[in-house]
């Protein structure tokens, strides 16, 4: 089966154009609607493997005078893509879940932070609905917390934030990683305890919109959530 709806389609389409795996055109779709990425932006890409988002954000940033930079955080070892990418995309081996949020900043140009966070991260698919969503919703709490800091009580009264948090949130800094003003991207896998993140964001950022884009195959649960100039 062909066509721009079916799977088959957006993997030729990335051999045809040089992108490492179909997962690219998710991100040019998000950038295409809410262009998250600006010329010059520092990104952070938690989960970066096989390293399809470091090409479309690398695309995103402008001619190289512009500056800006790629950073690819994966447990795997992830090389850069050859193509569409330049001198500003560089990965760490890291596991995001141990990541101190200090050695994260470090990461970004001058340690300041960064402008925009992909988490593309995703479990192994159990097969196990329950399972696979609450690794999928941990990830995402991980995610968030890298992204905005130490998150407390006084800042939400939804239950599902405080017990996730509490099962990842042991590092000490409370300050998160990206800047005032930035963009943050989250998949996660759709179950009853997600809208709770979007209601959360909904408080620390301008804009929360949720997405599924059209390269997501049709038996995966994937959503994301795009969060728009954090306050």
């Amino acid at each position: 089966m062909s066509g721009v709806g079916s799977p088959d389609f957006f993997y030729r389409e990335a051999q045809r154009l040089g992108y490492v795996a179909r997962s690219a055109f998710k991100l040019i779709q998000i950038q295409k609607q809410y262009k998250l990425i600006t010329p010059g932006a520092s990104v952070l890409d938690l989960g970066c493997a096989p390293g399809a988002w470091l090409q479309v954000a690398c695309q995103n940033l402008g001619p190289l005078e512009r500056g800006g930079s790629v950073v690819g955080i994966d447990i795997k070892d992830v090389k850069v893509p050859s193509s569409h990418c330049d001198s500003r995309v560089r990965t760490v081996c890291a596991d995001v879940m141990s990541l101190l949020k200090e050695r994260a900043r470090a990461l970004s140009p001058q340690g300041r932070g960064f402008s925009v966070i992909l988490s593309d991260m995703c479990p192994s698919v159990s097969g196990i609905a329950t399972k696979d969503a609450a690794l999928s919703c941990k990830l995402g709490m991980r995610a968030l917390s890298l992204a905005v800091g130490k998150i407390s009580s006084v800042d939400s009264d939804d239950f599902e934030i405080e017990q996730f948090l509490s099962g990842i949130e042991t590092d000490a800094d409370e300050t998160g990683v990206l800047k005032h003003g930035g963009n943050l991207v989250i998949k996660f896998l759709e179950n009853e305890d997600v809208p709770a993140f979007g209601k959360f964001c909904k408080l620390r950022f301008k804009k929360v919109s949720w997405l599924r884009p059209k390269a997501t195959r049709s038996c995966s649960r994937e959503i994301y959530l795009i969060c728009q100039s954090m306050k």
